[in-house]
């Protein structure tokens, strides 16, 4: 019996250090597309010379959790301010509850109104949100975390904050990047996702 309990948490230890492996190769490669897309994208606020400069937690898996969705009905669409002084047209889609670090937690999850007419975004949704890491380690303007609805599945939504990352005025000024509404400020730290941009804050023309 002894013997089975030495095999078993051997196994357990071996199967718990290959997910944690797997999971930051996960976010790792997931980091590595998101450093490619600021050089593909011509509306980028950086180049390549630049990405030096960008900054991420260590990858946590303990900040990937499940979301229980529940769907909003009857929404009308609000204009959400951005940091340019203009506004966005977004609805309130659905309501997010989970546990983080042993906290209920609550956030909403919004969708663009024009991005949504455009058949190949109709799916996509928007999840922003300031924590009491901003303007320490992170942005201070808050993070945003892309999701679809076809993540969505008997209920749930996979939220995984290490790849929260930062709106382009964070790097830039002249863009329109809307302003997580006040009920998405987390009473928490959220240590996961991108950090501050080190490099100096540009400005466009």
């Amino acid at each position: 019996m002894k013997v089975k309990l030495i095999l078993f948490g051997s196994l357990l230890v071996l199967n718990l250090g290959a997910f944690a492996q797997s999971f930051n190769q996960q976010i790792a490669t997931h980091r590595e597309k998101y450093k490619a897309d600021f050089i593909s994208n011509e509306h980028s606020p950086l180049k390549e010379q630049d990405l030096k400069h960008l900054r991420f937690y260590e990858a946590d898996s303990t900040y990937k959790v499940t979301a229980k969705v529940t769907l909003l009905e009857g929404e009308k669409a609000f204009k959400m301010p951005t940091y340019a002084g203009t506004t966005a047209e977004y609805i309130r889609y659905a309501k997010l509850d989970f546990n983080l670090n042993g906290k209920p937690t609550q956030l909403t999850l919004y969708k663009n109104v024009a991005l949504s007419a455009n058949p190949a975004y109709k799916d996509y949704l928007f999840l922003p949100f300031t924590d009491q890491t901003n303007n320490k380690e992170t942005y201070g303007g808050g993070r945003y975390i892309d999701l679809k609805s076809g993540n969505i599945a008997n209920g749930s939504i996979e939220l995984d904050f290490n790849k929260a990352y930062n709106p382009y005025c964070a790097y830039s000024d002249g863009y329109r990047c809307p302003i997580p509404p006040e009920e998405n400020d987390l009473a928490l730290a959220i240590k996961a996702g991108e950090q501050k941009y080190t490099g100096e804050k540009k400005h466009r023309n």
